[in-house]
């Protein structure tokens, strides 16, 4: 799973977060097939999905969104 953001300021602080939160992430430059305003992405598990999700709403952290890679490319989920 990938999360995507508008800015490098919510892409490190979803970091510090899902670290805190002992999520298995790895910063990554944000693949072509996704717009977004920020050239960096977070790599997870599919397993910490709702960990993910429980963190980014309940610190309000601002993304661009939550893609799974498919056959095809990457492909939004909708939270």
């Amino acid at each position: 799973m990938l999360i995507a953001f508008d800015s490098t300021q919510q892409a490190l602080r979803a970091e510090m977060l899902l670290e805190y939160a002992d999520i298995d992430i790895d910063i990554c430059p944000t693949p072509k097939g996704i717009t977004a305003g920020c050239a960096l992405s977070i790599h997870f598990p599919e397993d910490d999905l709702l960990v993910v999700k429980t963190v980014i709403a309940n610190e309000h952290v601002e993304i661009r969104g939550l893609f799974r890679e498919g056959e095809e490319g990457f492909e939004q989920v909708f939270i």
